[in-house]
């Protein structure tokens, strides 16, 4: 169980030594130019704690240079603490939640979540699958599109179900899940055969063996993979033997809870930032709270997430 009462998260320059150990476990380095041994620890009354100075390049840098908590004027033990909780949360933990638990304003505790999220995310992929390896794929819908797709056949007028939004007007997402391994999840602007295709084929290994509804989807694509095997769900078929669907479906369970029960509102430009989040403790759920934590706070090197950056990003989403 987690002890709270840690000076990592209850003091400031405790965070920093630490955070410090798990950049620099065989000493500082720079940042700006990679030297070293020409590191000189700075000191003096007018020297804030933790800086350093390269002979090299001679630039003066701290431990938080060059990673998700640069320029930050929240202490160091809150962000500690705010990984923690979000790597704890099965279901996720709302900034509301944060903001209550920190003691900073809520637009803060926002911009946290969204720049932990960030350090949630893989720096790199490789093939999921391979040889004797199964990997069950599947797609789901949520929450409200920001711009409905059209219809040609009601000459630009949104499509309709029965007055409601129905699945087109639905954010789409797409998960492939292999048994006993990862989760990758991937919104998508439209479920369609094509997007399907070019998502598994840069993902997936293909002598993989692919478990899949009857969904026109995956028909012609399953056939590229080792194997191709489906469920009938629509004839109450759930699972044939090792045939199934049920771990994809079960990771969907989890997100959607947390999308629905905490998160409650999530808008689209935002949706592959939660992806993550859900995805990295799905994949790290083998391990303690306290080593999940550790390893989102090791993704914090090497990524920035600036107001503007966002700002900018948003206005050309």
């Amino acid at each position: 169980m987690t002890d709270f009462s840690d000076p990592i998260y209850t003091n400031a320059d405790s965070a920093r030594k630490h955070l410090e150990k798990l950049r620099w476990p065989d000493g500082p380095y720079c940042p700006h130019c990679g030297e070293l041994d020409q590191i000189t620890k700075l000191k003096g009354k007018s020297t804030r704690p933790g800086v350093y100075k390269c002979r090299t390049c001679r630039k003066p840098f701290s431990v938080t240079v060059g990673t998700l908590f640069e320029r930050s004027h929240i202490p160091l033990n809150k962000w500690l603490l705010a990984v923690h909780l979000l790597s704890a949360s099965k279901n996720g933990m709302s900034a509301h939640q944060l903001h209550r638990m920190l003691g900073v304003q809520y637009k803060t505790a926002w911009f946290m979540a969204h720049r932990i999220r960030e350090a949630m995310r893989p720096s790199s992929y490789g093939p999921m699958g391979g040889s004797r390896k199964a990997v069950e794929v599947d797609e789901t819908y949520f929450g409200k599109r920001e711009k409905p797709i059209e219809s040609p056949q009601r000459k630009g007028r949104p499509f309709t179900k029965k007055g409601k939004g129905g699945p087109r007007n639905k954010m789409a997402v797409l998960s492939l899940v292999e048994r006993g391994g990862s989760v990758r999840t991937f919104h998508i602007d439209q479920a369609s055969a094509a997007t399907v295709r070019e998502i598994l084929v840069r993902n997936v290994s293909r002598e993989t063996t692919l478990y899949t509804d009857e969904s026109n989807l995956y028909t012609k694509t399953g056939a590229e993979f080792g194997r191709h095997e489906t469920v009938k769900h629509s004839a109450g078929e759930y699972a044939r033997g090792a045939v199934h669907t049920n771990t994809v479906e079960g990771y969907f369970s989890i997100f959607k809870r947390g999308m629905k029960g905490v998160y409650q509102h999530c808008a689209e430009k935002h949706l592959h930032r939660y992806l993550s989040e859900f995805d990295f403790r799905y994949n790290h759920r083998q391990i303690g709270d306290d080593e999940r934590a550790m390893v989102a706070v090791k993704g914090i090197i090497g990524r920035r997430l600036t107001y503007r950056w966002t700002a900018e990003r948003a206005a050309s989403a």
